[in-house]
């Protein structure tokens, strides 16, 4: 084996294949394949976009005008943990800001990208719906609140182990 993860490739493509098979003749079927293949994949790289364009015999600026419009999609590889700073209304008052530019400046990334290492994601997001804990941010499924900026090395040291 040469280490180069070539099978994983394959079987990430095969399995896509499948799903086109499977899900070609049904009306609507767009927005399921390119969901499977973003749950296949991880995001929808281009090559994953040209592909499904040419299965389905429809322009890959139709799949990217998709892929763009709706917020589900992603066109970036993300981190293995998405970190989601609210800046409503409530965090905003309370300091998220200042939570944001130290996640920022701790991970090296501004919002909207990944870390070199492909650990975290990091992006900001308008309200998540727990602003008693303003600010808040979350960790895939992880609140934290009240938080103020000396505690986000802490908490994403914490994640690095």
């Amino acid at each position: 084996m040469c280490g180069c993860n070539c099978n994983n490739n394959l079987d990430k493509h095969d399995a896509l294949q499948q799903v086109i098979d499977e899900l070609r003749n049904e009306p609507g079927c767009l927005m399921p394949i390119m969901q499977r293949a973003q749950d296949i994949y991880g995001y929808l790289p281009e090559e994953v976009m040209n592909h499904i364009a040419k299965e389905l015999d429809i322009p890959v600026s139709d799949i990217y005008g998709v892929a763009t419009f709706y917020a589900q999609f992603n066109l970036e590889p993300k981190g293995k943990y998405i970190i989601s700073v609210c800046l409503g209304t409530a965090c905003y008052v309370k300091g998220a800001q200042l939570v944001l530019d130290e996640l920022e400046k701790v991970l090296g990334v501004k919002a909207g990208s990944t870390t070199a290492d492909g650990l975290f994601t990091l992006n900001a997001t308008r309200c998540l719906g727990a602003c008693g804990l303003a600010p808040v941010i979350m960790v895939n499924d992880d609140v934290y609140g009240r938080l103020t900026p000396e505690e986000v090395a802490g908490i994403i040291a914490k994640y690095r182990q």
